[in-house]
């Protein structure tokens, strides 16, 4: 309400911006036989005796449903399913055209973990895999994992794993500049929801020890009684060895490395001058960084955001079709961490040493070659891994 509608943004969604096609011709009562009935039940009945055809003989092995309960839409907030359609929609504009992948937003009226899991494995079997989008923290943490669980296909939070990919890819291509090994860096997260936490996860996995976590409460430490849930707890565990109190100006202090999966204008110049020398920043926050780039000081030698106007988009259309595309081609039953590595090596692969600056250390999001190396890292790992069905 009171909303400008003459906004071009209104003009482009008339009508939605997906719909359906056809993959085989009908223009003949051949055809026709063919498509439905009569021919059409000799299928239904070879599926029935022999489940496993259902991927050669349907569309399942190129179908991810893009499933959301509108509680965390984009960084607008609780803005429910109806509200979330345009953004279901938009993502499976991106599954498409960069992967050629038919994507189908799934957009739900219930929001407690127990129920989105039942909607969801009820749907499952017409899915080669699922893409949860936009569900908030905590809850997105139980319903990701009990699905994986449950479920024979892949589970994949992509506003968890694919940023974390996405950020990861940057850092290698960063560390690789900058001469630095990444099992050294020192690291503060500010913002440890769903992105800032399975980032934190994917860096612990590839040996990261010390890691920080702010949250508006402040620096996350074991112990600390405010403002925690379980997945706060998990992270209070098995971070912040030095025992790090304060504010996010007390955590940025002396470290090689800031991520933020926060909010906008959140960290100041000063503070990120008590940085060490030839530091990172990945202000990620959308579409208002936590820092913006002509507020950095000079001792970061790498800058990165989430924006297309500036140098180093941290964008997770650089990892969520190429990982999805790789995961139908081999029938995956899941994704794991060494996909996710894969996938993240496969993105920071595509600039040669030779090309990296600090104003690139991750690729366009139309570089075309992005795609298919991610799509390919990821079905290497499924088949050495056993979790292929091609």
């Amino acid at each position: 309400m009171g909303t400008d509608r003459s906004h071009p943004a209104f003009s482009f969604h008339v009508g939605g911006k997906i719909g359906t096609d056809i993959t085989k011709p009908v223009t003949t009562r051949e055809d026709l036989s063919l498509a439905y009935t009569p021919g059409v039940g000799l299928v239904s009945e070879e599926i029935a005796s022999d489940p496993s055809a259902v991927w050669e003989y349907t569309g399942r092995g190129n179908a991810v449903a893009i499933v959301t309960d509108g509680s965390a839409v984009l960084g607008l907030g609780d803005l429910g399913p109806e509200a979330a359609m345009p953004v279901m929609e938009g993502k499976a504009v991106l599954f498409k055209h960069f992967a050629g992948v038919d994507a189908y937003p799934i957009c739900l009226d219930v929001h407690e973990p127990d129920e989105i899991i039942a909607v969801v494995k009820a749907l499952a079997p017409t899915f080669g895999g699922i893409n949860l989008e936009d569900i908030s923290a905590p809850r997105c943490f139980e319903v990701e994992g009990r699905l994986s669980d449950e479920l024979d296909i892949p589970v994949f939070h992509d506003d968890q794993h694919g940023t974390a990919i996405v950020t990861q890819a940057a850092l290698f291509n960063a560390v690789k500049l900058l001469d630095r090994r990444l099992e050294d860096l020192s690291v503060t997260i500010m913002g440890i929801g769903a992105a800032g936490v399975a980032i934190a996860k994917l860096l612990m996995y590839l040996g990261v020890h010390d890691i920080v976590g702010v949250d508006r409460t402040g620096s996350i430490y074991k112990g600390r009684k405010q403002n925690m849930n379980g997945q706060k707890r998990w992270f209070a565990n098995r971070t912040n060895p030095k025992g790090i109190t304060g504010g996010i100006d007390d955590a940025l202090a002396d470290r090689d490395l800031f991520i933020g999966v926060s909010g906008p204008g959140l960290v100041k110049p000063e503070w990120i001058e008590n940085m060490n020398p030839e530091s990172i920043v990945f202000a990620m926050a959308n579409p208002v960084p936590e820092i913006m780039p002509e507020e950095i000081p000079s001792n970061v030698a790498v800058m990165a955001t989430g924006r297309s106007d500036y140098p180093n988009q941290i964008n997770n259309v650089l990892a969520f079709p190429g990982v999805f595309r790789g995961l139908l081609d081999v029938r995956a039953r899941r994704v794991d961490n060494d996909m996710k590595v894969a996938a993240a090596r496969a993105i920071a692969e595509a600039i040669p040493d030779t090309d990296l600056t600090p104003e690139y250390v991750i690729p366009s999001v139309f570089d075309d070659q992005v795609v298919p190396a991610v799509a390919e890292a990821v079905m290497s790992v499924a088949r050495q891994k056993g979790l292929a069905r091609l």
